[in-house]
């Protein structure tokens, strides 16, 4: 009995799971799958290709990214920018001022 061994591209789901180009040429049963990612063929990158790399560069030099508390914290400050600017407008213009058009 002899093995075969032959290649089929597809693309690997969100889930995990393969769709394959074309049907395998061998007999049912159990098989090996080796996954390797092939270039886009616009010679671009993808979106979740850039991001993976950040996010893997990022890991490797320690980057932790801010916290959820962080985050708060700095719009909570630029609310309160955002307040006073509108206070010291409404000083100088005798009023508030109309809302921005879209």
């Amino acid at each position: 009995m002899s093995l075969t061994e032959i290649v089929v591209e597809g693309t690997l789901k969100p889930d995990g799971t393969l769709e394959l180009d074309q049907k395998p040429s061998l007999a049912p049963g159990r098989v090996q799958v080796i996954v390797k990612p092939l270039p886009s063929p616009t010679g671009r990158r993808g979106l979740v290709e850039v991001m993976d790399e950040i996010r893997q560069s990022q890991r490797a030099r320690g980057y932790q990214g801010r916290t959820a508390q962080e985050m708060q914290a700095e719009e909570m400050a630029r609310q309160e920018e955002d307040e006073d600017y509108e206070r010291r407008c409404e000083q100088l213009w005798g009023g508030p001022l109309p809302p921005a058009k879209s």
